[in-house]
């Protein structure tokens, strides 16, 4: 018998960065898993705003990978996703907005994504977190804190620069590949950092060249 595919939440929130949740939820779908959204009001002025989705539905997030993506409403609590008896792997909120962040810092459960958030965390699943908004104030430092605390995980979205990004879409794929290798699922963007190759290091300036390097065995003055 085959292994049942997995199951993620995604919560879209109101925080610019809605590349990062289009290109997450299509991802998460290509890689075979059961993919629960949830947008919130803001949420959808986002993704009308920026990327001319004016009715989000599985087709205009994931494409050819609909049939594995569900659309779930904001307001309702009875949801499965509200129960910690509907098995999933993880949850992602991306982007997450400061005001969903403060939210489920603070244990609020009075929407489903807030609520979805409160089971993944009391039922020690992987709840993390595509804050976009800078700079922070303490307040939102130390609403992290508490997630973190309670074990949930941070990903801000920022984008490396040491793949030698080309588009704006290599940036979205930068983060967005993180999140899936924090969740676990397989994925083809290319976020990887290999090393630097052989004949680069080989060609590369020695200590010898460097008029600021100094000898290990020589004390600084």
């Amino acid at each position: 018998m085959s292994e049942p595919s997995p199951h993620i939440v995604v919560g879209i929130t109101g925080a610019s960065g809605a590349a990062y949740a289009t290109r997450l939820v299509a991802c998460l779908a290509e890689a075979r898993c059961g993919v629960h959204v949830i947008v919130s009001p803001h949420g959808r002025q986002l993704l009308a705003d920026e990327l001319d989705i004016r009715s989000p539905s599985p087709a205009l997030l994931a494409g050819e990978h609909a049939r594995r993506v569900f659309m779930h409403s904001y307001r309702d609590l009875a949801s499965k996703l509200a129960s910690g008896s509907f098995l999933t792997r993880g949850m992602v909120v991306c982007p997450a907005s400061s005001n969903t962040m403060g939210a489920i810092a603070a244990g609020l459960g009075d929407n489903l994504i807030t609520r979805a958030a409160h089971v993944t965390l009391k039922e020690r699943r992987r709840l993390i977190l595509v804050p976009r908004e800078t700079p922070l104030t303490r307040i939102e430092l130390e609403n992290m804190l508490r997630i973190c605390d309670a074990g949930g995980i941070i990903c801000p979205a920022s984008p490396g620069f040491y793949m030698q990004p080309r588009t704006v879409q290599d940036l979205v794929d930068f983060v967005v590949g993180k999140v899936m290798d924090l969740l676990g699922m397989p994925h083809r963007l290319d976020t990887r950092w290999a090393g630097m190759p052989a004949e680069t290091s080989a060609a590369g300036s020695t200590d010898a060249d460097d008029p600021l390097a100094t000898d290990p065995a020589e004390p600084l003055s």
